[in-house]
Formats: C-alpha cells, sequence, structure tokens
C-alpha cells in the first residue's frame, strides 16, 4: 500500500487534539503513515530562552551557529519526542527521527545570509522504509545535514521536506494540516480545488505568498508525481480522517490534475 504523508506545521501543534489520533487510527487500521512535523513557534520561544534573536530572510530563519544547536535540540529532541510519546499513548508504533539519521535529507546551503540552512538536494528512503517494513510509523524531524560536509546539521523547511518525502515515497497523499481553510484565489476566496495550472499562477503572482507559498510548492511537486496533495485546517475535529477518505465537509484546498 503506498503510504499517506503528513505534515503537521509548528502552527497547529498544540492547538487541537484529534491529528495524532487520526495518525494513530490510519496506523491501526494499516495504512502506512510518515509523519514530517515543524515546531517554529517552539523553537523562537527556546532561541529566546537562549538570548537567540531569531531573524527571517524570506520567510527562512536565519540560523546561525548559536541557533543551529537550539534549533537541533527543539526539533529533533523536544518537538520530535513528544509527537511520538502521544502518538505511542495513542496506540500507534512511532519512532522519530530527523532528516540526518541515515542519511535520509542530503542538502546544500541556500544562502550565507541564513546561515546553517539547507535546500533539499536528494533524498534517501533506507531507514524510513526499513521502518515502514518493521510496522513502524516514521516521525521526521525537520532537519538535515550539508552534503559535502556531513558533519555539518542543517535547518530545513520542513514543508519542503513533506513534499520531497512524499515524492520519494511514492505517496499515495500528502496532507499539510495547517490553521487556515486551504487556498485562497485572487479575488480572496478559499478554493477546494486547484489544478497544478492554477496553482503555479497563484504562487507567480504572489497571491500565495509567506508561509503558504513553501507549501504549495511542495503540493506542486507532489502532484508532478502522481501525489493526491492537500491543505487542509488541522483545528478542525477529525480533518486528517475526512481528507484521507475524501470526505466533502473537510475545510482545506486539494492540488490535483
Amino acid at each position: 500500500m503506498r503510504p499517506v504523508v503528513v505534515k503537521v506545521g509548528g502552527s497547529t501543534l498544540g492547538s487541537h487534539d484529534t491529528a495524532m489520533e487520526d495518525v494513530a487510527h490510519l496506523q491501526r487500521s494499516g495504512v502506512p503513515v510518515i509523519v514530517v512535523h515543524g515546531g517554529g513557534n517552539a523553537a523562537t520561544e527556546w532561541l529566546k530562552l537562549h538570548g537567540v534573536t531569531s531573524e527571517f530572510v524570506n520567510g527562512l530563519r536565519v540560523t546561525g551557529p548559536e541557533a543551529i544547536d537550539v534549533v537541533t535540540a527543539v526539533f529533533a529532541g523536544l518537538v520530535n519526542k513528544q509527537l511520538v510519546a502521544q502518538l505511542l499513548a495513542l496506540g500507534a508504533r512511532a519512532a522519530g527521527v530527523s532528516g540526518v539519521d541515515g542519511a535520509t535529507i542530503a542538502t546544500r546551503r541556500i544562502d550565507d545570509r541564513l546561515g546553517f540552512v539547507g535546500q533539499v538536494e536528494r533524498v534517501d528512503m533506507t531507514l524510513v522504509e526499513a521502518l515502514l517494513g518493521a510496522g513502524f510509523l516514521p516521525v521526521i524531524a525537520p532537519l538535515g545535514f550539508l552534503a559535502d560536509a556531513p558533519a555539518q546539521v542543517m535547518n530545513v523547511n520542513a514543508d519542503t521536506i513533506a513534499g520531497e518525502v512524499a515524492v520519494a515515497a511514492g505517496a499515495a497523499q500528502l496532507v499539510f494540516l495547517t490553521d487556515v481553510p486551504g487556498v485562497k484565489d485572487e479575488k480572496g476566496e478559499w478554493v477546494a480545488r486547484l489544478s497544478p495550472e492554477s496553482a503555479a499562477g497563484l504562487l507567480a503572482a504572489g497571491v500565495a505568498a509567506g508561509g503558504m507559498a513553501p507549501k504549495l510548492e511542495a503540493c506542486l511537486r507532489a502532484a508532478s508525481a502522481g501525489v493526491r496533495a492537500c491543505i487542509i485546517d488541522g483545528r478542525e475535529p477529525h480533518a486528517l480522517r475526512a481528507a484521507i477518505e475524501e470526505a466533502p465537509a473537510v475545510r482545506g484546498t486539494t492540488i490535483a490534475t
């Protein structure tokens, strides 16, 4: 069975109580699931506690030598293990990893101004597939390693990782859980379905901007590989199950051919 990739965003982590229930339900039902998580809000809080100011360039967090240590600890440690513990308590067999583990996410440096922020260069699914094959639910923290210097951990946009993992896994579906009811069109109205061409047009026109841009770009990447992608309101009770079952009541936007 082709897996389902679920991206849980930092904006919705902790603001709802059904997403992980739905993930655990899917796994118990025999659906292979891969979770990719963010955690930007938690990283900001911990950076502040360590006296590190959070700066952003084009929506990406500037991650210098001091910040990368805190970001690594928060993403691969605190947030990742909290999610794994929650899934275990719900009866799922979950295992937390990051993109560094198993050389899963190799990156290149995006811009010297951003410090240790990486763009995905290649994905190696060996570890993730081994976990799935053993009956585990991989929970992936948004970190990678610098391809030409594996000793360096890199901060990577979690939306981008979700899209690349969905493609590499040959996923049936990619679901983004967010804190908005989908994507808006040029008129500012929520759209239930977008063709890849229409989605690309919203990006080119700057209509889809800010945090929505990398989500839509990831959806386009997935759709090009035949993956059904959707961006849904993760605050709605059991929104994930509704999206997987293609229930008409779910609030969100589907990007597919």
